[in-house]
């Protein structure tokens, strides 16, 4: 039994997206077709724009009082005067930018309160296989995997997301055949898929896995791939399998345009050096390095080098409960290595930036007329709309729209822009102390019905009661 259960959480952990997939069950159109049912502003499912008033971060600046119009699922204008024709302004008194896109975790895994490691580790194969790992995260796990519902995990994971303003996720994997409540950039965004992820490198040409490998460097060489995730050399400079990985991860010819390693902890200065000539790109994710090996990727020389760097939480039993924490530890620790950086800096690295390094520049992370209305709407306690952002934490969070839907907000907020009458997907939550409206239908339908996040509780916590809580 305890093999079985090894080979359950192996499969569950390593499976990444190797391949193309089939469409989720419902196609887009149809997703488009049933707009208005629930979770859309009541200005949009009349056929009506709607516009948000606060200080607004676009792509090139950020001006301190601003207007984001929204039409259906689609900004329609960004604007510094009010919009003429326009009945519901919204005066929200906050910061307004894009969704975060949070580029590495392992969502289905993210049920779990933080770990304190025992000890620091060489490399990720270390802790993978340690007894305290067993006991506290993967024997869990199994049980999660063999009495809860499929993707009940996920969609925990990606409400955590949500509320703490990230509106795309990397990570899920290949076996997710749901329609995400957050965007999984690995799977189908938009209609398409643009990734591919993998999480151990093929052990060589022999592998079952490097055949996946080879037509996945294809896909990237034609553009038909736009970004490969790949964990690579996670730990300590100067272990030995992490160099091992490194040197066999040239011999595949796998350093390309393309290709976005995930940590690079162990690599050198001249490593990163080189993987930046290559024209590969970083997903960093500073908490869990530091908590598994009291070090972290040479993140400053990658941005000397230009390579685009990204970040991510990771999962939560090493890494950061939400990518506003991770923001923190990653402004802090490129101080330490001397490369400190500007608050606009870092809000790019978690919106535009970010969607560069996911393929998905033409189409999120920005506030442009014509993108999916993917936004979000904090608190504002700076002066400075960027330092506001890079001071938040999720209970700032006060309105979150993906691709117009009005999926997260303040209960006041909800009742004035929500359609009358509720749903069942529709629920009130107390948010570090605040009054907010949850909506896990977006893209649900009645033969389809999403859980509530009370119904995904209790799910999870009959079968562990020991869950991390969202609104900690």
């Amino acid at each position: 039994m305890a093999m079985d259960g090894a080979r359950l959480f192996g499969r569950a952990y390593r499976r990444g997206v190797l391949d193309a997939l089939p469409p989720p069950r419902r196609s887009v159109e149809g997703f488009r077709m049933r707009r208005g049912s629930r979770g859309l502003t009541a200005a949009a499912a009349a056929g009506e724009a709607f516009a948000l008033r606060g200080a607004v971060i676009t792509p090139d600046a950020a001006f301190d009082d601003g207007f984001v119009v929204v039409h259906g699922d689609t900004i329609a204008e960004v604007r510094r005067d009010a919009p003429a024709g326009v009945a519901t302004v919204l005066d929200t008194g906050g910061v307004i930018l894009p969704g975060l896109i949070d580029l590495h975790g392992h969502p289905e895994f993210n049920v779990f309160a933080a770990w304190e490691p025992p000890r620091r580790f060489g490399n990720r194969y270390q802790w993978r296989s340690s007894d305290i790992y067993r006991k506290l995260v993967r024997d869990p796990q199994n049980k999660l995997l063999t009495e809860v519902p499929a993707h009940t995990q996920l969609r925990y994971a990606e409400i955590r997301a949500l509320t703490g303003g990230v509106t795309a996720i990397q990570g899920a994997t290949g076996a997710t055949r749901q329609e995400p409540l957050v965007r999984n950039v690995d799977l189908f965004v938009l209609g398409r898929q643009v990734a591919r992820a993998m999480i151990d490198l093929p052990s060589s040409k022999n592998s079952r896995d490097f055949p996946r490998l080879q037509r996945i460097l294809t896909g990237l060489g034609t553009g038909d791939i736009k970004a490969f995730y790949l964990h690579l050399c996670e730990g300590v400079r100067g272990d030995k399998r992490s160099t091992s990985e490194f040197e066999r991860f040239l011999s595949f010819g796998a350093a390309v345009p393309g290709t976005v390693l995930i940590h690079a902890s162990a690599c050198d200065a001249d490593q990163i050096r080189q993987l930046a000539a290559a024209g590969c790109k970083l997903v960093w994710s500073p908490q869990s390095n530091l908590r598994l090996y009291a070090d972290t990727t040479l993140a400053a020389e990658a941005l000397r080098a230009g390579m685009p760097v990204a970040l991510g939480a990771d999962w939560l039993p090493s890494g950061s409960t939400s990518l506003l924490a991770e923001m923190k530890v990653a402004r802090r620790e490129l101080a330490r290595q001397g490369f400190p950086l500007a608050a606009a800096d870092l809000v790019r690295m978690v919106t535009a930036g970010a969607a560069e390094v996911a393929g998905l520049a033409d189409d999120l992370g920005s506030l442009l007329p014509g993108r999916p209305a993917d936004i979000l709407v904090l608190e504002r306690h700076h002066p400075d709309p960027y330092e506001n952002v890079a001071l938040a934490d999720p209970s700032w969070v006060e309105l979150v729209l993906i691709g117009g839907d009005l999926s997260y907000a303040r209960t006041d907020w909800y009742r004035d822009l929500a359609l009358a009458g509720g749903a069942a997907t529709v629920e009130s939550v107390r948010a570090w102390g605040k009054e907010m409206t949850l909506d896990t239908g977006f893209r649900s339908t009645p033969q389809q019905p999403s859980p509530s996040l009370s119904a995904i509780r209790g799910l999870l916590t009959a079968a562990y009661p020991p869950v991390g809580p969202i609104y900690a």
